[in-house]
């Protein structure tokens, strides 16, 4: 039995496949990946028929159904997105520079990390804000579609031979400290410290189907938006204008663009690289 689509593997059906397998899932789970872009989503699925040993996207609409663990696994699939410590170090000293000082001028700052997968980047946030001296001050909301990735970024576990790379990546990124001082080493694990996850609320929160649950001076939403269709993307920016206070800070990643959305003109560029805007309408 063959774990690669066929060569002759018809694109029309393979199109209707997908499609089913899509509605089903939204409908009996309540996930919708209808929308998607569909290279990055046909690849992850062609993963999962794979990993489960199946020969068809029809066999993986089958299990998925009536398997719990197997949708689980499934939906990690999909929607873990890569992710480091620090990642993109320029967006982080664009922050800084830009950012930051608007955020000064505020007695209490709430932040949404949308789309936070594992965390990492929420932990790089945490830390920017505890070195800036507005840690205190902040409250920040980590979400993501997926409950099991939302469980691993609360925890703040991360494996320890990944924090040399990530000990660049935080010098890159202007740090000021020694970065060994906000974990622990325990085993083949590095446990940041609980100061750090102390003003952050880790939560279920479905970018596609639900709606806004706050106003915030900051929401960051990187990375997340290359994987939906223009349809989706503008749904999506649409919710991320209507969460933002006037004159508060979108941070988006380096591939995403507010450009021919309709909210293009609604905001100022503060970094055009980093992708960081502040909404001025």
């Amino acid at each position: 039995m063959s774990l690669q689509p066929p060569k002759t593997y018809p694109n029309e059906l393979e199109e209707i496949e997908i499609q089913l397998l899509l509605e089903g899932v939204y409908r009996y789970y309540g996930f919708d990946f209808r929308d998607y872009a569909i290279a990055s989503l046909r690849r992850r699925i062609w993963n999962a028929v794979r990993a489960e040993k199946l020969a068809t996207i029809s066999a993986l609409q089958e299990k998925v159904l009536h398997d719990p663990e197997c949708m689980e696994r499934f939906l990690m699939g999909l929607s873990v997105s890569v992710t480091a410590m620090f990642r993109d170090p320029g967006f982080y000293v664009a922050f800084r520079e830009k950012a930051v000082p608007l955020l000064r001028t505020y007695p209490f700052i709430r932040i949404w990390h949308a789309g936070c997968s594992t965390g990492e980047e929420v932990y790089s946030m945490a830390i920017l804000l505890a070195e800036e001296g507005l840690y205190d001050r902040c409250r920040i909301y980590a979400t993501d579609m997926n409950e099991a990735v939302v469980r691993q970024a609360k925890a703040g576990i991360f494996p320890l031979d990944l924090m040399q790379e990530y000990t660049q990546l935080y010098l890159q990124a202007g740090g000021k400290s020694a970065f060994s001082n906000y974990y622990t080493a325990a085993y083949n694990n590095a446990i940041f410290r609980s100061s750090l996850k102390a003003n952050i609320v880790f939560s279920h929160h479905n970018l596609v189907t639900d709606a806004s649950f706050n106003e915030f001076n900051v929401i960051l939403c990187r990375n997340v938006l290359i994987y939906f269709n223009q349809v989706l993307q503008e749904q999506v920016h649409k919710l991320l204008y209507e969460s933002l206070r006037m004159f508060g800070v979108l941070g988006l990643g380096r591939q995403e663009t507010l450009k021919l959305t309709p909210f293009e003109h609604c905001y100022e560029e503060l970094d055009a690289q980093e992708k960081l805007y502040r909404r001025m309408a």
